[in-house]
């Protein structure tokens, strides 16, 4: 039998510049989940090229996701840290499951039809068909657990529609090779090799709003840097960035009740509390009944305390390409020697002949 060993998988598209949304929704949490779980932190160089072909700079953006990844606190001797290329398996396990996989579940797949817009028959292939290959990243190291935003619910659930396909498709053969586990599918019980996958989620959901506009996520797109506050930004820059921020003529409310209607009051209120690790309720018990005026500065002085630390090692870590490339050559090379038994049992259950 091939146990299932638990083990947590999540990546990060090398598109643009991190920002405090990228840090507050996942990778604090990513930090957090490295003292309970076994990790793999991917890189996904290989998604960054489904809605955009050619980039500038890849290699400096797949180096500054790595960069925030340590910055923040991912210990990559005690996990994984690696990118997505650098293990053929990935590509190779999403032919699998494209084969697996039915036209119907991707064309369901909200997020295609959102970054293909009216202009579909322009997209690539690789956009419509990318939700396969996030099943191939996580399934080919088996993880168990993954920690999900709202975006990216629909992509594990159809991982664990293709891991439940799979399964049952050749459960028999599974048996015959001595491979995986039984597993409840329904009401029947199937020889399972590919874990059902389930959403990690820690706590309330983080969600930042852009800076400029409250009814908008924070953004590494949005054309304004002042919408946003990087990972690489100075104490100067966030300062800048929060005193311009948006907000209304009001004083803050004392209760959560007064936040409605208010987008860019909740947004900043969500940020402080965020940062402090505090319900939105203390941090309003707290500032209720003041202005904006004096609420902004003590955010500065929070984010400056909290994100300085890692913005002044994330610099010092981009000043260094040739360590960044170690971790993932040495990532790389661990989480290779995963996928190649992954790839080597599905080859067997497939009939692929694989000296």
């Amino acid at each position: 039998m091939s146990a299932i060993t638990p083990r947590v998988f999540s990546g990060v598209q090398p598109t643009g510049n991190l920002h405090l949304g990228n840090y507050l929704g996942a990778i604090r949490k990513f930090v957090a989940l490295q003292e309970s779980h076994d990790c793999l932190y991917c890189v996904v160089d290989l998604h960054a090229i489904t809605a955009q072909l050619v980039h500038d700079d890849l290699p400096g953006q797949i180096r500054s996701i790595t960069a925030a990844f340590l910055a923040a606190g991912i210990d990559p001797a005690r996990h994984i840290v690696f990118n997505q290329s650098r293990v053929s398996g990935h590509a190779e396990l999403a032919w699998i499951f494209n084969c697996v996989a039915r036209i119907g579940w991707m064309n369901r797949m909200t997020q295609f039809k959102e970054k293909a817009g009216k202009d579909r028959e322009n997209a690539s292939l690789g956009l419509l068909a990318y939700p396969s290959l996030m099943a191939a990243d996580i399934l080919l190291y088996r993880a168990t657990h993954v920690p999900v935003g709202d975006d990216q619910k629909q992509h594990l659930e159809l991982t664990r529609d293709i891991a439940a396909k799979f399964n049952n498709d050749f459960s028999q053969k599974i048996a015959a090779a001595g491979l995986g586990e039984p597993m409840a599918t329904g009401d029947e019980t199937v020889n399972g090799y590919f874990p059902i996958t389930e959403p990690l989620i820690e706590g309330p959901a983080t969600r930042v709003m852009s800076l400029k506009d409250g009814a908008k996520k924070m953004s590494k797109s949005d054309p304004s840097d002042l919408s946003r506050i990087n990972l690489t930004d100075d104490a100067e820059a966030i300062a800048r960035k929060i005193r311009k921020a948006k907000t209304d003529p009001d004083a803050l409310p004392s209760e959560l009740e007064g936040l409605a209607g208010r987008p860019e009051a909740d947004n900043l209120v969500g940020i402080y509390a965020a940062l402090a690790e505090r319900p939105k309720a203390e941090i309003l018990a707290e500032f209720g009944g003041r202005q904006f005026s004096e609420f902004k500065p003590a955010l500065v002085d929070l984010a400056v305390e909290t994100l300085g630390p890692v913005t002044s090692q994330m610099r010092r870590l981009m000043a260094d390409p040739g360590h960044i490339d170690a971790v993932l050559r040495d990532g790389g090379e661990r989480a290779g020697a995963i996928a190649e038994r992954t790839m080597k049992d599905v080859k067997q259950i497939i009939g692929l002949l694989d000296d």
